[in-house]
């Protein structure tokens, strides 16, 4: 037992960030699972039970705020990491993490932490889906996504706040301008549904995004830095997981569905 606890304890302290260990929500993975917890209880029972008698909330206002503020950030975010990769001398095939105290590396850890809180605030998609009456939306993978992101952003906080794992977050936020951008189009109303013929290809594009970060984790392991080698491969896992089912909802949403036809009927 006391040598558990010791792992424990070395896993959870010394491996730590000396930079962001202490920050809010990075100080300890049990806060993260409870948030966690409490999502899912409110996505799969208590949100659908509490909205069964109740009309539909009108929530377009403050969803296209938010949508346009989740664009801004994610271009902010783009636009920081700009300077990082091009600026900084970044190493495209490993980055290390630099642990001091330097201004540049508290820099690229708030950057990345700021990242991190975003998966909080995105965990409001499936709110409003709920209190929109929008059940259909709360899907297995999309319930799977918001759950897992947190996870995975802590583990970035909390171990590797800076170096290779930027770019993830990098290619991420571009994504999300992308993403939210067709969600505040859409909300505009059906009158611009003709300009959102590009849909499918928000799919695409994050199928090329876990398609880039897996295949960037391979490469690098092929190029020793301070980037530990465990980070890698669970990038290289994260990267399989979400390809696995965005794949899946790609080839269920938009071949394997038959098209249909001008009056609506399905071609057999």
């Amino acid at each position: 037992m006391d040598t558990i606890i010791s792992a424990y304890k070395y896993i959870d302290e010394e491996l730590a960030s000396p930079i962001t260990k202490d920050w809010f929500l990075a100080s300890s993975i049990w806060r993260v699972l409870g948030i966690i917890l409490v999502y899912n209880i409110f996505a799969r029972k208590l949100g659908p039970y509490l909205m069964r008698n109740r009309e539909p909330y009108d929530l377009k206002n403050i969803i296209q705020l938010y949508n346009i503020s989740q664009v801004v950030a994610s271009a902010y975010l783009v636009y920081q990491g700009y300077f990082f990769f091009f600026v900084n001398e970044y190493n495209l095939l490993c980055q290390g993490v630099d642990d001091s105290d330097s201004e540049t590396s508290v820099w690229i850890a708030r950057n990345v932490y700021i990242y991190y809180m975003l998966k909080y605030i995105e965990l409001l998609d499936t709110v409003f889906f709920i209190l929109r009456k929008s059940f259909r939306q709360v899907s297995p993978l999309h319930l799977h996504h918001h759950s897992l992101m947190p996870i995975v952003s802590w583990i970035a906080v909390r171990y590797v706040p800076g170096g290779q794992c930027v770019m993830i977050g990098f290619i991420n936020s571009f994504v999300h301008i992308i993403m939210y951008g067709y969600y505040f189009v859409a909300g505009l109303g059906p009158q611009y549904k003709k300009y959102l013929w590009w849909k499918k290809y928000v799919t695409v594009l994050q199928l090329i995004q876990f398609t880039l970060v897996g295949v960037h984790s391979v490469v690098s392991m092929f190029f020793p830095c301070s980037y530990p080698v465990i980070f890698k491969l669970l990038t290289i896992g994260y990267a399989c997981i979400f390809m696995n089912m965005f794949g899946q909802f790609y080839y269920n949403s938009y071949v394997k569905r038959k098209p249909e036809t001008a009056n609506g009927s399905k071609r057999k």
